[in-house]
């Protein structure tokens, strides 16, 4: 094989090589933290692993204690540590939790879901609330997002607190913690819509009755479409102030 072809061969199988690694990798980057999270969810599940949510102020000391504010428990903590945790939000401020799937965090209120600058900073350290949407305790729907990203490497960094709201299911309870008190929502029901459809949110607010919102992407570790869990309050007795 002459120089110039054995060169052009190389050449052209590198090139080959880099862009399949590539592809690999963005795979990997796009759905492994998808994966993880789930594979971590079966472990709990079949370990029988339960969170206890306390207030901050009154959370008790010890292994089996949990302080969170953006990510869930560990791999290590679900696979050998106790099978009774317990969640301590971070800011009583607004922070929220769902015991079903281990998830813990703090709440940016206030940002405007068509600002993408403001939303994907928001992102980057908590669940954002919906401008224009109502705080917990008011008629309307609280509307709590974690879903959008500016590119597909950090699908996983913004997604990641609500990757597994899809094994949240009516019945299961949500607790948001809201200017020092703690309120108690129960699922109602969930839905997957296109992310053009938005007149349910609107039909909502206009209910007169408290509706919490959230929202993710779907499927896990893409932007097609929306998933949506729509919780309600659970009683009165549920809202109390943290002493």
């Amino acid at each position: 094989m002459p120089r110039s072809e054995a060169i052009r061969f190389i050449v052209l199988r590198s090139i080959g090589n880099f862009l399949l690694l590539f592809s690999i990798y963005g795979v990997v980057a796009t759905f492994g933290p998808a994966f993880v999270a789930e594979m971590q969810f079966q472990v709990a599940q079949a370990r029988g692993v339960t969170y206890q949510v306390d207030s901050p102020s009154t959370a008790p000391t010890g292994p089996g204690r949990r302080t969170q504010n953006f990510e869930g428990p560990s791999f290590a903590d679900v696979l050998a540590g106790s099978t009774n945790q317990v969640i301590v939000p971070k800011d009583s401020e607004f922070s929220i939790v769902i015991p079903k799937i281990g998830a813990s965090a703090v709440v940016v209120p206030n940002v405007d879901p068509d600002n993408s600058n403001e939303f994907l900073e928001a992102l980057s350290r908590g669940v954002a609330h919906a401008k224009g949407t109502v705080f917990p305790g008011l008629p309307g729907n609280i509307y709590l997002f974690a879903h959008s990203t500016d590119s597909w490497w950090n699908v996983g960094r913004y997604n990641a607190v609500f990757y597994l709201l899809k094994d949240v299911k009516p019945g299961d309870e949500i607790i948001v913690f809201f200017e020092g008190r703690r309120y108690n929502y129960v699922v109602d029901h969930t839905l997957i819509a296109d992310p053009s459809e938005v007149s349910y949110l609107i039909n909502s607010q206009k209910s007169g009755q408290e509706e919490l919102i959230l929202q993710t992407c779907w499927p896990p570790g893409t932007t097609w479409k929306r998933l949506f869990v729509i919780a309600k309050p659970k009683s009165e007795t549920a809202i109390h102030n943290i002493q």
